[in-house]
């Protein structure tokens, strides 16, 4: 068994049935580029119809949802609007079942990664940090809060992306409902150097009057000019990088469904220069055509209002305390002064001047499932001067005490992406299939990427069932089955960064009896990826049926472990299986045949596709590294448990078993199996977990663990 099942470490051939040597694509596989919308936007500018959301509460701050379209008031320039389109959006959402839900990361279990299709998101937030300039003193305060709301806060449904605005990282590829993925991405967030400061407290602004004075400095004080002049140039890089990093999201935003949410912690930036306010209404106009609802938060939480010792001047007499206070007090408002406006003319609202950021992004995600549809019949005067003219809107209730929260405005030209076609030639598809957080269900793949490591390096193996049935195959001349498909396959490193890509075109040409194996067991496609960085890793495949232009697309998140640390660590987990009647039964039958009865189907087909029978008997194997090797017996002391799961919930639990290591031959890469009888198991998802624990080292390093999901179906 040990040999068998580490084939899918090992296997070399590009498909489990015989094919003819893989061909180079002429499918070019440029780096994936922001996609573009084909969903239906929110928010619409066309010269037929503009539609624009709107948020309604009471006095107490409740949603208002029984409006009827007499109720409210739309006005483009001061100019009166008549309503032709008119709808409340609820968006139901799952409420925790206690005031204390189990986190994401608890001891209970790992949860089972699921790739969404658009039909099954509810909401879409993106939290932004803006990392350039954040005080290092709030980098913790902040994680905090992201690991809050992954925890306690998202739900099932929930398409997510955790971006810094530093990092220049591709926007789709970071949104997920893998919350192992957006845990890797919050601990991404830390203190910036190049830019950031690190003293705890807001600068102080320059007066006029320091300017004026230091046109009249001499000579020999032009350093200290210079270096306020760097400080001011640095401000403006950070501002002009995150007002940049925002926007970038906001575009890359537009292709998902629905009304979305982004969520600005940022430290703020002042708006006392007229184009940065042009530049955050195009930034809003891009929002609004994009269906994006843009929030603030102050990362500062609540700022004491005194000064510091970091801060005071020593000696400094009562008038120099009084202008520092001044100074610091008017630098904090002019800081949020860009917070708010960017959240009003975005649709959303500030959160500032409070150490509760989780309870401010509950307020965002609730605010994101009630607000109101409205469309107009737009004005021609409207699209005159399209490029430079900004259309006020205001949208305000006919009933008393009532508040209404809506898009600032939008610029006079029509939404051109509404003009743009549907993906046509085949690498448009691909990339389409491939750069989109969902799932595409042309062809069902099953994706399996196990990680391994060798003398020569560490690597990714990855298996890929193709289902055979869901190809095209012709019969030729000479009596033989014949499909061609093409595999394209991008991996990503931290932060969405593009590793390398790949593309092949198959031709298969089958006998019969492999025609028919392959549409009932399907196809394996083995890739092996060379892993030059430890850290988050991401695989996205997509594969075409060159005949019928199907596409079907899978992808995998997880972290390599970092082997050079000498820490104890396990491989990816094969798992395949076998029924103990049918072994019975093969006693007396050619080795072959008994051996295709007994296990079914390859061993590499069932690593790859993880579906298996109840009452069948699981085995698994794995690679431990790193284990320490007791000086006098020159063995390692290992303790393996496993753990079964459905749900999150742990079903079986089996005893610490001590490793046997006789008969290894690299105490470095130690081979673990073990089997596990399923019994009669209902049908389902499970998780199958894997513990080893070294005796040899200390507690907090002695225990490493693995999983992986599988199916038990018919």
């Amino acid at each position: 068994m040990r040999f068998a099942l580490l084939l899918c470490f090992l296997a070399l051939t590009s498909l489990s049935v015989n094919a003819q040597n893989p061909t180079p694509s002429p499918l070019d596989t440029p780096p994936l580029r922001v996609s573009e919308s084909e969903e239906p936007d929110v928010l619409r500018v066309t010269t037929n119809l503009i539609q624009i959301d709107a948020v309604v509460t009471d006095k107490s701050g409740k949603f208002v949802s029984n409006l009827r379209p007499e109720d409210l008031e739309i006005l483009v320039n001061g100019k009166h609007q008549a309503i032709t389109n008119f709808s409340f959006v609820k968006i139901e959402s799952e409420l925790p079942k206690s005031d204390a839900p189990r986190k994401a990361n608890a001891s209970a279990g790992p949860t089972t990664p699921v790739r969404l299709r658009p039909d099954q998101v509810k909401r879409t937030i993106a939290l932004v940090v803006d990392d350039l300039g954040m005080d290092c003193s709030n980098t913790s305060f902040v994680r905090q809060t992201l690991k809050s709301f992954v925890d306690l806060q998202m739900q099932s449904g929930d398409l997510v992306a955790i971006i810094r605005t530093g990092s220049g990282v591709g926007v789709l590829q970071q949104f997920t409902s893998d919350k192992r993925q957006l845990y890797a991405a919050v601990e991404r967030v830390k203190y910036y150097p190049a830019v950031g400061k690190c003293l705890g407290m807001t600068p102080t602004p320059r007066s006029d009057e320091d300017k004026q004075r230091e046109r009249l400095l001499p000579k020999e004080d032009a350093s200290v000019k210079a270096a306020e002049d760097i400080d001011e140039f640095r401000e403006n890089i950070r501002f002009d990088s995150t007002l940049g990093a925002v926007d970038y999201v906001v575009r890359g935003m537009a292709g998902l469904p629905g009304r979305k949410g982004l969520v600005l912690l940022s430290e703020g930036f002042p708006i006392d220069r007229t184009h940065v306010r042009d530049r955050i209404r195009r930034l809003a106009d891009d929002a609004n055509r994009a269906g994006v609802v843009i929030y603030t938060m102050d990362a500062r939480g609540l700022v004491a209002d005194g000064l510091t010792a970091a801060n005071l001047p020593f000696g400094a007499d009562t008038q120099t305390i009084a202008a520092q206070m001044h100074g610091r007090m008017s630098g904090f408002s002019a800081s949020q002064d860009g917070l708010i406006f960017l959240a009003e003319q975005g649709g959303g609202f500030a959160i500032r001047n409070t150490n509760d950021l989780a309870g401010g992004i509950g307020r965002v995600l609730a605010d994101q499932n009630n607000y109101y549809l409205i469309g107009f019949r737009p004005d021609p005067s409207i699209f005159e001067d399209a490029k430079t003219r900004f259309n006020k809107l205001t949208v305000r209730s006919n009933l008393p005490g009532l508040t209404v929260r809506y898009r600032s405005g939008f610029f006079g030209f029509e939404d051109v992406r509404r003009a743009r076609t549907e993906p046509s030639t085949p690498q448009q598809k691909i990339l389409h299939a491939l750069r989109s957080p969902f799932v595409s269900g042309g062809i069902g793949l099953r994706l399996t990427p196990l990680f391994g490591n060798e003398r020569a390096g560490s690597f990714v193996r990855a298996l890929v069932h193709i289902p055979g049935k869901e190809l095209t195959f012709t019969t030729k001349p000479d009596g033989l089955s014949e499909a061609v498909i093409t595999i394209v396959a991008y991996t990503f490193g931290d932060n969405g960064k593009v590793l390398g890509s790949a593309a092949e075109t198959h031709t298969l040409t089958l006998t019969d009896v492999l025609h028919a194996r392959a549409l009932t067991r399907g196809l394996v496609y083995s890739l092996r990826v060379p892993i030059k960085n430890p850290g988050p890793f991401q695989l996205r495949l997509a594969v075409r049926d060159d005949k019928s232009e199907r596409i079907g697309s899978a992808s995998q998140f997880m972290i390599i472990p970092d082997l050079k640390k000498g820490r104890l660590a396990l491989s990816g987990i094969a798992l395949s299986s076998y029924a103990l009647t049918k072994e019975k039964n093969a006693a007396d039958e050619d080795a072959a045949t008994a051996t295709e009865k007994i296990a079914g189907e390859s061993v590499l087909n069932q690593a790859a596709l993880r579906r298996f029978r109840a009452n069948q008997i699981l085995q698994f194997a794995y690679v431990i590294y790193n284990a320490k090797v007791d000086k006098n017996t020159q063995q390692p002391r290992l303790t393996v448990e496993t753990k079964l799961y459905r749900d999150g919930k742990q079903i079986f639990s089996g005893n610490r078993v001590v490793y046997d290591a006789s008969g290894q031959k690299d105490l470095a890469r130690l081979i673990g199996e073990s089997a596990l009888q399923l019994g009669g198991l209902p049908e389902g998802e499970y998780v199958l977990e894997i513990a080893v624990t070294d005796m040899l080292v200390s507690e907090a390093r002695a225990t490493t663990r693995g999983w992986i999901d599988f199916e038990i179906g018919n």
